[in-house]
């Protein structure tokens, strides 16, 4: 999956999301994300939705001669006709603090001291509260056939508005048994939805309990891989054989890259290039190929905070793009290995395909900043294949790889390299 992220509340209207659709299907990405398009509560969130049969009156254009859901089927229709295909988020742990539900269902909800409970996380020994949310009682409802029926109801009404799959939000806090009745009980109606599980702050055995039940993809952590520690090799063995997964350089939940790296487009691509050939899905948000700096808000963000572009990462992403989606081997969780090499700066990953036979060499400079000299007698010692390596690689690419392989690596800058066992010595 290449996905890119449509933030609703930055693209406007649902009317003027055609020219981001065609920015994303210029750009090589076969999927579009987009956060909730329902009615908000008091708050303004996205994420706090009032009423989930309603759409969120700013992505409506009062003067369209077409209902708030025709409105909606227009623009997936020319998504789709532009070969896309378009994901919703599904914010089916909690609810608006002031919808009607808390009142007309209230076993439906966690009770705190006689009251319906908000839910909290634990930041640096803190506990935040969100106020204007209202939290599901999933695991211990009295009524968890009716909880589980008005969640169906949700799912089945945004899919007959053309959204083709789902970004589960906070998908780890729903017990297991919901998502695998819900996957699958939809699937029989609708085949071929996909269902994706947002994981963000979950351990790797919690990212591997959601991912068993019966996830197509779930996100992974390599957003925050220093490319030194152990963690995210760990985290990817553990999971790769359950679900594939999707990495993102920055996401709507992040801070902007291009500001944490102070202005650094080799930083950008680095880390873009990383993402997309890491894992089997990627995923950007819009503004990240122009280089965003402002942080994109689930109440704030307006049309008119959309920024001057400054940088242009359109045709790097087009072609990093283009070699996830030649070869098999960037399009799966494999055999994946960090090989080691005397200079730290250097990462040198080894990925096999299962699917075919082709396997893939990427050297990376993971330093940003400063040149890295990397040499090595034979790269074909770093592969199984007894085909020569061919670089693919989307800048600077080599015709032919020599040996001994001597290279000074630009900032940031990335050899992919990819070979078959098909050539294998008899």
């Amino acid at each position: 999956m290449l996905i890119y992220n449509l933030f609703p509340l930055l693209a406007g209207p649902f009317g003027s999301w055609e020219p981001h659709f065609k920015r994303a299907a210029d750009m090589g990405f076969d999927w579009i994300f987009v956060n909730p398009v329902q009615k908000p509560g008091y708050s303004g969130s996205l994420y706090s939705i009032v009423d989930y049969f309603q759409l969120n009156p700013l992505l409506v254009d009062p003067k369209s001669k077409l209902t708030p859901e025709q409105q909606v089927k227009a623009a997936l229709a020319v998504a789709e006709q532009l070969g896309l295909k378009v994901m919703v988020d599904l914010v089916i742990n909690h609810c608006a603090f002031d919808s009607e539900l808390t009142r007309q269902h209230p076993e439906w909800f966690v009770q705190e001291n006689g009251n319906v409970a908000h839910p909290f996380c634990m930041e640096n020994g803190h506990k935040v509260v969100w106020g204007d949310l209202a939290l599901f009682n999933h695991p211990h409802t009295s009524d968890p056939d009716g909880l589980y029926r008005y969640c169906y109801r949700v799912v089945e009404y945004l899919l007959n508005l053309g959204f083709k799959g789902f970004r589960c939000d906070a998908a780890y806090q729903i017990p297991r048994n919901t998502w695998s009745r819900l996957i699958h009980e939809v699937r029989q109606k609708y085949p071929g939805t996909v269902f994706t599980a947002e994981t963000l702050g979950c351990t790797a055995d919690q990212t591997k309990q959601t991912a068993q039940a019966g996830f197509d993809y779930v996100f992974n952590s390599s957003k925050w891989w220093d490319f030194h520690g152990a963690w995210l090799m760990e985290q990817y063995q553990l999971v790769r054989d359950i679900a594939p997964s999707i990495s993102f350089p920055e996401s709507h939940d992040t801070d902007r890259l291009f500001q944490e790296v102070h202005g650094n487009e080799a930083a950008m691509k680095q880390r873009y290039l990383f993402s997309a050939l890491f894992s089997a899905g990627v995923m950007i948000p819009i503004g990240f190929e122009y280089g965003f700096r402002r942080r994109l808000h689930v109440v704030n963000t307006r049309p008119g905070d959309w920024e001057q572009q400054n940088i242009d990462l359109r045709e790097f992403i087009t072609h990093v793009n283009a070699i996830k989606r030649q070869y098999a081997v960037f399009q799966e969780e494999c055999p994946t290995t960090i090989l080691p090499y005397q200079n730290p700066n250097i990462l040198v990953m080894w990925k096999a395909s299962t699917k075919t036979h082709d396997e893939a060499l990427i050297l990376l400079n993971k330093d940003p900043w400063n040149h890295q000299y990397f040499y090595a007698e034979n790269l074909g010692t770093y592969i199984q294949a007894g085909a020569p390596l061919v670089d693919v690689s989307p800048e600077y690419a080599l015709e032919y790889i020599p040996r001994p392989f001597s290279y000074d690596l630009r900032p940031g800058q990335a050899f992919v390299m990819v070979t078959s066992r098909d050539h294998l010595p008899g």
